[in-house]
């Protein structure tokens, strides 16, 4: 019960900003050209739907950051128990990922332009970039958070090393592989709208510049909702993909 208060007072408040919104512009005591009117805004939305433009470029977004996110996961969380498991290689990588994660991604985009052009690949790669590092340390600091009771236990009971990793390691590594994944989808989402806002000609980013170049701030809140509504959307996937993997580990 107290879960639905909140959900209310939540969808009141978002109305209330929402009509206050719509009643500064209609009164003109803000500008159309700062604030977009919601009304305009859904207008604005249903045109872009409507002409397919917006599921075209939506279209390029995903798979940018889907293909990028995606290689991101799998080499970052299997590089990052590598480097967790074995001392030798975290001393040698440690040093090498930790200059690399320095250097700012978007100066490097620049450069990755002139070596891949202004295509795909180019946001595949940028939005790589921006999520592996956080992946890869996320996995390291879970694998480290094992406690050495339940290794010891297992260790009792003869288990084997694949079955320490399988079993006991990469459970208690998972809510901080967790973490770091929803953190670096949000960062990696960010790097492709940037990536295709610098150079592009499509994609979500590319609609955005689009309007912030002709002044037209109705498609500008348009995009900036459709963005929110798929960060959400991603997040919330990663969620659900969490409780259905915690749900077996606990029912096994």
């Amino acid at each position: 019960m107290r879960n639905w208060k909140i959900t209310g007072l939540q969808i009141i408040t978002i109305l209330f900003f929402i009509g206050l919104c719509e009643f500064l512009v209609q009164r003109e005591i803000i500008s159309d050209l700062y604030l977009a009117a919601p009304s305009n805004v859904i207008i604005t939305l249903y045109e872009l739907v409507a002409d397919g433009e917006l599921g075209r470029h939506f279209y390029v977004t995903l798979l940018e950051f889907s293909i990028g996110f995606g290689s991101a996961i799998v080499i970052g969380v299997g590089f990052g128990l590598i480097m967790a498991l074995s001392k030798p290689v975290e001393g040698y990588f440690t040093p090498i990922l930790s200059g690399l994660m320095a250097v700012p991604t978007v100066t490097i985009i620049p450069l990755l332009i002139l070596w891949l052009g202004i295509g795909v690949v180019n946001k595949i790669v940028v939005v790589f970039l921006f999520t592996f590092f956080l992946i890869v340390f996320n996995t390291i600091t879970g694998v480290k958070a094992t406690l050495p009771n339940h290794i010891k236990v297992a260790r009792v009971f003869e288990a084997s090393r694949s079955q320490l990793i399988a079993k006991i390691i990469i459970p208690s590594a998972a809510p901080s592989i967790f973490a770091g994944l929803r953190v670096a989808a949000a960062t990696g989402l960010v790097g492709a709208l940037f990536a295709e806002m610098l150079a592009s000609r499509e994609g979500l980013g590319y609609l955005l510049n689009m309007a912030t170049q002709f002044y037209d701030t109705g498609q500008l809140f348009a995009v900036i909702l459709v963005v929110t509504a798929l960060s959400v959307l991603i997040i919330g996937l990663i969620n659900f993909i969490e409780r259905i993997i915690f749900t077996r580990w606990k029912s096994s």
